[in-house]
């Protein structure tokens, strides 16, 4: 597996979400309890790639397992400044959540529009040290 390879599929969990930093800030008064806090991770993680903060992006909305798969904590960080780099303007919003039974993961349907096609996407996401992170797309 390539190196550009490795980055795209190891920061694949960003592709819906990050694509909408340039857009207005995730709704998350739809969702109440578990699941606006479910939401709120995914509006934080709008909100530090709007700030283009690769450094926030890593250490308080990834799940470790994705910043161990870009190598670590400063690849982690190029990668997404990277990509950062590259984003087109969209609009992202969160449709439905849903957390697991035993608490430890959650998914959240994100539909995201870019040059006027609106696409449906799930997102992943684990509970690392009673915080919500994103996981996977």
């Amino acid at each position: 597996m390539t190196v550009s390879r490795l980055l795209l599929y190891a920061c694949a969990p960003l592709s819906a979400v990050v694509l909408g930093a340039c857009a207005s800030t995730v709704s998350t008064s739809a969702f109440k309890g578990g699941e606006q806090t479910v939401a709120q991770t995914v509006a934080n993680l709008q909100t530090d790639a709007t700030a283009s903060e690769p450094k926030k992006i890593c250490a308080d909305d990834l799940a470790a397992s994705v910043v161990s798969r870009l190598g670590g904590s400063a690849h982690c960080e190029a990668a997404i400044k990277t990509q950062l780099a590259e984003i087109d303007s969209m609009e992202v919003s969160v449709k439905s959540i849903h957390i697991a039974a035993d608490q430890t993961s959650a998914t959240a349907e994100v539909k995201s529009i870019h040059e006027g096609k609106g696409k449906l996407q799930k997102l992943s996401l684990v509970k690392e040290a009673g915080k919500w992170k994103i996981s996977g797309l």
